[in-house]
């Protein structure tokens, strides 16, 4: 039996794991964060969600919505755990994450053809073929290796998540329930009114408050625009947030209007947790609590999990990675994940997809498969993988901007994403039908 390597048990890994294991491919696959988890990691389950529970919007006339369906329809084992483990989210796809990556990891462990392999990777052999998928806070000895084999081709940036608080210290009386413009379930989210004073009074707290923020030497602050800490985006103005996590519009209860509104979002099924929409945050912990107990309804908030800003590590893809996602250098080793340039849960499940798809075809002797740059998939490995001259890859969210344009110029922005959309699924047929013809 033909056999492959997968160093990192995150979406990407246990992605490439299962759609290899089904194919009759043995899989072997590292994992150490059991007896070694970095700073963002708190679970033993693998496909750990360290941020938000949200994997973001669900229409195909999203960037994001387009990807999950294009997955869904080749067979993903992530996008079933998602659906499998929903909790309400308006237009969004959120999940109990504890669910969520217990559903992963039991079907990863209870496969003939995987083995998960609970120790450090300390060398790369090339001669073997191997999917790096050790996620954006790798480091140590495997961190080592990668520079081996690449050099010293990498980029940084820095990203966070958001404190989440305890639902039975909400003042209920306070907050409401509604999710914006009234799509969803109105009891998906919980809202925090702020008047024009209040608000104030919060962003000048904020932009007051102490941070401590991870640095290596002789780097600056350098952050993804998706996944901005709430301070740094507030130092863009007063009103900045108004129209970014604090935006009132769409939210009203009774009628009113709302100077700024926080939104709050379930982590989990039976709804004991709540997530700040929005609110990455690297401030100190003693600053977080004041912060949160500013906003309306969560002056007495239990703080199970404070908001942490880390430094993520991403490879200068167009310069060493090729378009089927393995090294231009070493064939036989690939690199998926948020570690290969893509950015956000269902992003890096896609990289860790394709990856696997094309060792497939490489372990049958067959031509690599050619993903059409039209669906979402295909346009995200050509985003990473396209030679930007002296200009370093930033991380790229699935977006329509990806897309080749159509022919004809569509003024309707709906209409024109929903042609594109069509298109895309069209183009994902066709290599759906080059996967069960060989």
């Amino acid at each position: 039996m033909k056999e492959v390597n997968i160093i990192g048990g995150g979406l990407a890994g246990c992605e490439a794991a299962f759609y290899l294991s089904q194919r009759g491919i043995k899989v072997n696959l590292f994992e150490k964060k059991k007896f070694d988890k970095n700073e963002a990691q708190k679970s033993d389950l693998l496909a750990e969600l360290v941020c938000s529970n949200s994997l973001r919007g669900n229409d195909v006339t999203q960037g994001v919505g387009l990807l999950k369906k294009e997955l869904l329809e080749l067979g993903s084992l992530i996008m079933e755990a998602a659906i499998n483990n929903m909790v309400p989210a308006g237009g969004a796809l959120a999940v109990d994450r504890s669910h969520f990556s217990q559903y992963v990891t039991e079907k990863i462990y209870n496969h003939p053809n995987i083995k998960v392999i609970e120790e450090e990777v300390k060398e790369i052999d090339e001669t073997k073929v191997t999917i790096i998928a050790t996620g954006p806070l790798t480091e140590g000895l495997i961190l080592n290796e990668i520079k081996r084999l690449i050099g010293n081709e990498f980029c940084y940036f820095f990203d966070g998540s958001a404190p989440i608080v305890a639902a039975d210290s909400i003042n209920m009386e306070k907050v409401f329930f509604a999710s914006r413009y009234d799509k969803g379930n109105p009891t998906d989210y919980l809202n925090a009114p702020m008047n024009e004073l209040e608000y104030i009074a919060f962003y000048h707290k904020l932009m007051n408050s102490e941070k401590n923020i991870p640095h290596l030497e002789g780097e600056k602050e350098k952050y993804f625009e998706g996944c901005m800490p709430i301070e740094e985006m507030a130092k863009r103005g007063e009103k900045t947030l108004l129209f970014g996590p604090l935006k009132p519009v769409g939210l009203s209860k009774s009628g009113e209007r709302h100077h700024g509104v926080v939104q709050l979002r379930s982590e989990n099924e039976s709804k004991t947790m709540y997530n700040l929409v929005g609110f990455q945050t690297g401030l100190i912990f003693s600053a977080q609590k004041d912060l949160i107990r500013m906003i309306p309804g969560l002056e007495n908030a239990e703080i199970l999990r404070y908001g942490v800003v880390h430094r993520n590590t991403f490879i200068n893809s167009p310069k060493v990675l090729n378009i089927y996602g393995s090294l231009k250098k070493y064939g036989n080793i690939f690199i998926a994940g948020q570690i290969s340039g893509v950015e956000g849960y269902v992003e890096s499940t896609a990289s860790g997809l394709v990856c696997a798809m094309q060792i497939e075809r490489m372990l049958q002797d067959k031509e690599y498969l050619n993903i059409p740059e039209e669906t979402m998939i295909g346009a995200l490995m050509k985003y990473i993988t396209t030679d930007l001259g002296e200009r370093k890859l930033e991380p790229m969210n699935a977006n329509f901007g990806l897309l080749p344009p159509l022919e004809e110029r569509i003024r309707d922005k709906k209409m024109k994403k929903q042609i594109l959309a069509d298109r895309s699924l069209k183009f994902l047929d066709d290599l759906k039908k080059e996967l069960t013809n060989g």
